[in-house]
């Protein structure tokens, strides 16, 4: 099983969260949990350990997959994964918590990933909404949401609330 970093793309964001690096490191290792944040992560399913399954959604109603394993961790601080071989989004990251004093924790995410059909499929995945550089920036603005309100609002949650009153 190759662990080397994987793709062409990279992507990062940063976001300061007004929660302890302890407590969102946990949440975020529970692997099994980012669906709640991850808006196109359809499920994960821990394998073990270092070893999780992905199912993400993707353009034109379709669904990728692949096997991710943590390369690298450092408790409360620092987590690095790389898809295994096979998988239909070849990817590897790295998701760093670190200390903003009374401010919170300073989370940053860096993924590097080959888009599905090259440059082709990142044009389409972004018309869509469904690229990765776009995705990152997003789930974790919902991440820094869903940690210091508990919950995630968005704009269909609320559409749907709307119908069910009318």
């Amino acid at each position: 099983m190759g662990l080397v970093p994987r793709g062409d793309a990279l992507t990062g964001f940063v976001v300061t969260i007004n929660r302890p690096r302890q407590a969102l490191f946990d949440y975020f290792r529970d692997f099994a949990q980012l669906p709640t944040f991850m808006e196109n992560v359809a499920r994960i399913d821990v394998l073990d350990a270092r070893r999780s399954h992905w199912v993400v959604k993707a353009p034109a109603g379709k669904t990728v997959e692949w096997d991710a394993v943590v390369t690298e961790e450092q408790p409360g601080e620092l987590i690095a994964w790389a898809s295994a071989d096979g998988a239909d989004v070849p990817n590897s990251g790295r998701i760093t918590f670190r200390d903003a004093g009374a401010r919170g924790t300073i989370v940053t995410a860096q993924i590097l990933y080959d888009p599905p059909a090259g440059v082709v499929g990142k044009v389409i995945a972004k018309m869509f909404q469904r690229e990765p550089a776009i995705q990152v920036r997003r789930d974790l603005r919902r991440f820094k949401q869903l940690m210091e309100t508990g919950e995630v609002t968005t704009a269909a949650r609320n559409r749907a609330a709307q119908h069910e009153k009318d």
